[in-house]
């Protein structure tokens, strides 16, 4: 990432930018196009289709960029709009909660919940254990990552499930706090 916004940044500073955005014809010298202003288009075009480039692959990796979940660790954490504790308190969240990592900013933690909303943690307030909130209606958990397999249990919207593994085809093998386990697809719960 350094190295292409190095790149970009030596083509932008070794290519001399003309004065306006569009050729002049040259005074003094008659009629037509002065071959230099000619020379600095062309330099001008070579820079944007560097920059182009590199914004367009900046764009394609963070696309493709998989998300980064964390789930609260402690009984019950506070959320703020600034990364500092004398920043205003939005609102707490229970423990297990699965929270999108969106920057991380010294001791704090930009994060996004399930609503969308933006907000900051403490780092050490956040867990490596990973959970998942499910949200549809009823969420059907199977017995094998396959949907002509038997339900093991259904999972109420905004319940919590352990997640155990990443299985392929779109399924996540995952655990209730009763001890019940199962597959469920990625599409019926949030956190993955």
């Amino acid at each position: 990432m350094k190295s292409l916004l190095l790149l970009i940044f030596a083509e932008m500073v070794d290519a001399p930018f003309p004065r306006t955005p569009f050729p002049l014809p040259l005074r003094g010298r008659g009629k037509g196009w002065g071959w230099g202003m000619v020379r600095e288009c062309r330099a001008h075009t070579g820079s944007a289709i560097v920059i182009l480039s590199a914004l367009v692959a900046l764009a394609a990796a963070s696309a493709t960029r998989a998300a980064e979940f964390r789930s609260v660790g402690d009984k019950a954490v506070v959320l703020y709009d600034a990364p500092s504790s004398k920043g205003k308190k939005r609102y707490v969240l229970s423990q297990g909660y699965p929270l999108e990592v969106v920057v991380v900013v010294e001791s704090w933690t930009k994060v996004r919940d399930a609503k969308g909303e933006l907000t900051w943690v403490e780092s050490k307030r956040l867990a490596d254990r990973r959970f998942l909130l499910v949200n549809v209606p009823v969420a059907q958990i199977r017995e094998s990552a396959d949907e002509s397999a038997p339900v093991a249990f259904e999972a109420q919207e905004n319940v919590l499930l352990e997640l155990l593994e990443v299985t392929r085809g779109g399924w996540l093998r995952v655990r209730h706090r009763d001890g019940e386990g199962g597959f469920v697809k990625i599409t019926q719960v949030w956190g993955a």
